[in-house]
């Protein structure tokens, strides 16, 4: 590996910034900007050794404590009063000690992990402590104590993760998805992004930017030599024509990843009184909403957040849409209308014993409630209960499909047809959030999609400018993969002048 100071210029991650050690190499103190980093009157100096509580606060079985960096060794002999570790990753039982006052304060099982084969790339050392409170807090303080120790800042362990070099942003972004995740489908697509799946797509375009630049700027630079052939150009072009189709296919995917991570909006609509808040107090198995005979009674939007068949849903009922007089009720609707605007997907609903039992009329009913959308639309027909026995036309009407949209006959006074509704969902769901185990991996950042529309725009102005100048043509290139790597982190030159030398050999 090459000197700190020669590393640092041009190091993938940091890009020459001054944020830190450069990746891979240790500071060096020939090397000014790491002598300017561990001049920085910052707590968050490379070299530290933090520790935290990396299980859930409160009372719990077991606990689990951390610590990551050159301090962890001696965190470990100094708690334990054993100058022996155990062997590493491997769980042993003793006891753990205050170090000031030799005050036993816990028996657990402590694990090593020596750098760099642990999460962060540092060396760190776990502490499973029994989960009371108070045994938590003594080996916290018992910790804080040490010399060269402090308390990790949040995030912390997973950006010392990302300058080692152990995961990139994308993987980063999964991990943090994957605690949060609370539905099936979540928890699926935040492990396959944090396994590595996307950042490894946007590494292999980036790589294959890379090697046409490189072969670009070869031929702007040594062409006159005859060591680069004419035909080097039109490969370049079909490479970057096939990127952009592919980038651009990977855009336009629906929102997918992003309505699985976040959750599919979903708005109940229609008009006063026909049990918009008994459907959402249905749905959520609770009296989210106020219910009441009364014409109106929902006037701002509630909102709840549901699981339904393992996908996210953010479920919002809002004020019955009419021409309201009351200023306040007014104020309800054009929320309901914004809220409609905005929506992943539309359950409409109108009551069973006011519309009519054919298709067409039932078409009719629907369009002067709702204005012409693409919105998926699933239609609910509420108070079957009221229908008696003259059902069975209207429920043969909800089966037909075209030119209505999937339908459920329902009940929220007795919940029949709650089955029917709920198979419905689970099916729009699915088709608007995809199989996170299926295909390419999906969008999930909109960060993600701001970078690769960048991306695209510079590759499409590549085409433009390969007629008029191959210098410019090459900077949109550099343009596009500089976007790319800000998705990953990884941003950095010296890998053009690697393909150059090993493809072309020039000087050879």
């Amino acid at each position: 590996m090459g000197g700190c100071a020669s590393l640092h210029p041009l190091c993938p991650i940091w890009g020459g910034v001054d944020r830190g050690p450069p990746h891979p190499c240790t500071p060096s103190p020939g090397c000014l900007p790491c002598r300017r980093w561990a001049q920085r009157p910052c707590s968050a100096a490379w070299g530290d050794t933090i520790f935290a509580l990396s299980s859930g606060h409160g009372r719990c079985g077991v606990a689990v404590i951390r610590t990551s960096g050159p301090g962890s060794r001696g965190a470990l002999q100094s708690l334990t009063g054993r100058p022996e570790l155990p062997p590493p990753r491997v769980l042993a039982l003793r006891r753990i000690r205050d170090p000031a006052t030799a005050e036993p304060l816990d028996r657990g099982l402590v694990v090593w992990f020596p750098g760099p084969q642990s999460f962060t790339g540092e060396d760190c050392a776990e502490l499973h402590v029994h989960g009371g409170p108070a045994v938590v807090s003594g080996v916290l303080r018992a910790l804080g104590c040490l010399p060269g120790l402090r308390p990790a800042e949040p995030g912390e362990f997973t950006r010392r993760a990302f300058r080692r070099g152990k995961l990139d942003l994308t993987a980063a972004e999964g991990l943090g998805d994957l605690i949060r995740a609370e539905t099936e489908a979540q928890r699926r697509q935040a492990l396959r992004q944090m396994e590595g799946e996307l950042g490894q797509l946007y590494q292999r375009w980036s790589e294959t930017l890379t090697q046409a630049l490189a072969h670009l700027e070869a031929y702007i630079d040594f062409s006159e030599d005859d060591n680069v052939e004419e035909e080097v150009l039109s490969q370049v072009d079909a490479t970057v024509r096939a990127l952009e189709q592919e980038i651009g296919a990977h855009l336009r995917d629906g929102r997918r990843g992003e309505l699985l991570r976040g959750g599919v909006r979903a708005v109940i609509a229609g008009p006063p009184n026909v049990g918009k808040s008994s459907l959402l107090n249905l749905l959520c198995q609770r009296p989210a909403a106020i219910v009441s005979p009364v014409a109106g009674t929902t006037r701002d939007v509630v909102e709840v957040a549901l699981n339904v068949g393992g996908y996210p849903l953010v479920l919002s009922d809002t004020a019955g849409l009419r021409d309201a007089t009351d200023p306040v009720e007014q104020e309800g609707v054009s929320r309901a209308r914004d809220r409609l605007r905005q929506a992943d997907l539309v359950l409409a609903v109108l009551d069973a014993a006011a519309v009519p039992a054919e298709p067409a009329g039932l078409g009719a009913a629907l369009g002067s409630l709702l204005p012409p959308t693409t919105t998926p639309c699933i239609l609910v027909l509420n108070k079957a209960d009221l229908l008696g026995g003259d059902g069975g036309p209207l429920r043969d009407a909800c089966t037909r499909g075209d030119p209505l949209p999937p339908a459920a006959l329902l009940s929220c006074k007795t919940g029949e047809g709650l089955d029917r509704l709920l198979e419905l969902l689970a099916q729009q769901l699915a088709r608007l959030c995809g199989d996170p185990l299926a295909g390419s991996p999906s969008l999930t950042q909109s960060r993600h999609g701001l970078h690769l529309g960048d991306c695209v725009a510079a590759l499409a102005r590549y085409g433009r400018e390969r007629r008029r100048d191959l210098g410019l043509a090459a900077e949109q290139l550099r343009l596009a993969r500089r976007h790319l790597g800000r998705i990953t982190g990884h941003v950095g030159a010296e890998d053009v002048l690697d393909i150059i030398f090993r493809d072309f050999c020039v000087g050879k």
